[in-house]
């Protein structure tokens, strides 16, 4: 029991790497409990209240599997010295196990109180033993949690700046809409975006509970601005005239990347895509996102290859942006907005106001 508490702590705390082992202690404790809490959130009717449900489980599961490991060695320690038989100082050779377990507690958490004391030999190791470990645990909690909130922090603030340039959810139409013709920005913002998912993915495969923490609003999430973006860049690959070399050299690093990022989380929590595949943007739709990008100075082609093309695109990486999507429950974006909805910086301006921040949009 010491040795897998403290095998699998090193693998999530301290090993910088995805490990591709099915068969571990924190992966079939996220699965157990995810599966648990899913099961709750889908009696939930209402986004809104599922949304606040489902944010509080990454910070609890992280902060409960923090607590097994440490149950699992302080009660690995203890059955040791039951084993062994240590005679303790507190009366007769046969004491209770609870009295081992309190022994073991004591010295795990390094409290020095004393007066539990083994009186072997080896006993008196183990307690040295399991404080030396204790220390070193509790050092590389103290170390881990700020490592996870710098990686949730830097995650968010791309996340925030989409939030203007994007709507709310962001959608790649709403995204090109409000860029317009100026394509240096657009190649800009690509580059950033490329940089954020190869971020993405080295800290989400190193630390895999990331991917249960939320946004700050619960119109926004890491799954719906990836999806933007890799949309964002399928159509600018295939479906936009007048595009020059330099954008679209970047929208294809960026795709390559954000789909790198899509495909090996999927693959990370053995999530394996649905087939058939949702259809997010039926002819119908193509043709009225066409006309809302023409309407933003954007010469959108129209032919039966384009289609084709992005069809293409889109089968790279929508089926895992779905099984994604239905395993954390957390909605895919659309393509653009079907109805005019409030960005997340506007929620909080009366309606007397309203009509100058739609003049700014």
């Amino acid at each position: 029991m010491v040795i897998i508490m403290l095998w699998d702590a090193f693998e999530v705390i301290i090993l910088p790497r995805r490990v591709t082992r099915r068969i571990r202690f924190a992966r079939l404790f996220y699965r157990f409990i995810w599966q648990l809490r899913s099961i709750l959130a889908k009696l939930i009717p209402l986004d809104r209240p599922r949304a606040n449900y489902l944010s509080y489980f990454g910070p609890l599961s992280l902060l409960l599997l923090l607590a097994t490991w440490v149950t699992g060695l302080i009660t690995g320690f203890a059955m040791m010295h039951w084993g062994l038989e240590d005679q303790l100082n507190v009366g007769g050779p046969a004491a209770p196990f609870s009295t081992y377990l309190y022994l073991s507690g004591t010295t795990f958490f390094t409290l020095g109180l004393g007066d539990v004391l083994p009186l072997g030999r080896v006993g008196r190791d183990l307690v040295v033993v399991e404080s030396g470990l204790g220390f070193a645990f509790l050092g590389g909690v103290v170390t881990y949690l700020p490592t996870i909130y710098q990686a949730f922090s830097r995650r968010e603030v791309r996340i925030s700046l989409l939030d203007a340039r994007a709507g709310s959810p962001p959608s790649a139409g709403e995204l090109l809409r409000r860029n317009g013709s100026d394509m240096a920005a657009l190649e800009k913002l690509l580059a950033d975006w490329e940089v954020w998912s190869a971020e993405l993915l080295e800290s989400h495969l190193s630390y895999p509970v990331l991917v249960y923490f939320h946004s700050q609003h619960t119109n926004q999430s890491w799954l719906g601005a990836l999806t933007a973006i890799l949309d964002t860049c399928a159509l600018v690959i295939v479906g936009i005239d007048g595009v020059d070399g330099g954008l679209t050299r970047q929208a294809k690093l960026t795709f390559a990347m954000a789909r790198h990022a899509v495909v090996d989380l999927a693959q990370n929590f053995n999530i394996s895509p649905p087939v058939p595949a949702r259809d997010r943007l039926p002819p119908a739709s193509f043709t009225v996102l066409g006309k809302m990008l023409i309407e933003a100075d954007l010469n959108v082609r129209y032919s039966r290859e384009t289609e084709q093309k992005l069809s293409e695109l889109r089968r790279m990486y929508e089926p895992y942006v779905e099984a994604l999507s239905e395993y954390l429950l957390i909605p895919v974006p659309h393509w653009f907005q079907e109805n005019v909805t409030r960005d997340s910086w506007q929620s909080l301006i009366p309606d007397w106001l309203d009509g100058s921040t739609q003049k700014f949009r």
